[in-house]
């Protein structure tokens, strides 16, 4: 099976960088208004989410993984994959609320959350690699955040690939808002 997840990371990765590296800690942390997430918020949020999927991979691996009982409803678990796909699109017309086990830090991130997270990308590129033959078995789970939300893995990795484009999208928004860079 071919990864067309890999080549998409690497490419988040590098625009990551060229956006958001250069920033300080101050700039990086630097909020619109309390209520909305920094870049390096918006940053640490993509880091926790993706490494949410990690212990899913595993228990695969380890044949432990079960799928719950919504997973066995092959159009349920179409559907809720396409519906997913589709909340979490570049564009933000929806606010959305992010589930409590997905809210990043409030306090002050590193200045060197862009290089964790291209650091991360390494790792989540070798799991998504590992987890073909997975997802050539069509294998389906449950979102690490509700076990009732049941998808296909291939679905999750798109999922994560266009999730990171949205955050790349906020992120840059508050850009020029910066005060010491606009």
């Amino acid at each position: 099976m071919h990864n067309i997840w890999n080549p998409q990371l690497d490419q988040h990765s590098q625009v990551f960088v060229q956006r958001f590296g250069a920033l300080n800690a101050a700039q990086i942390n630097w909020k619109p208004t309390p209520d909305q997430w920094s870049i390096a918020q918006n940053i640490q949020h993509l880091i926790i989410i993706n490494e949410s999927y990690y212990p899913v991979l595993e228990s695969l691996h380890q044949n432990r993984y079960r799928v719950p009982f919504w997973g066995k409803i092959g159009f349920l678990t179409s559907w809720l994959g396409k519906a997913i796909l589709s909340s979490v699109q570049p564009d933000r017309r929806r606010k959305m609320k992010t589930f409590t086990i997905w809210q990043p830090s409030d306090s002050n991130l590193p200045a060197d959350i862009v290089q964790q997270f291209v650091q991360h990308h390494e790792q989540l590129k070798k799991n998504i690699a590992a987890a073909l033959p997975f997802v050539e078995k069509g294998a389906v789970i449950a979102s690490p955040a509700n076990r009732n939300i049941v998808y296909k893995l291939a679905d999750a990795f798109d999922i994560i690939t266009i999730h990171e484009q949205r955050h790349l999208q906020q992120a840059s928004e508050i850009l020029p808002l910066i005060p010491s860079v606009a």
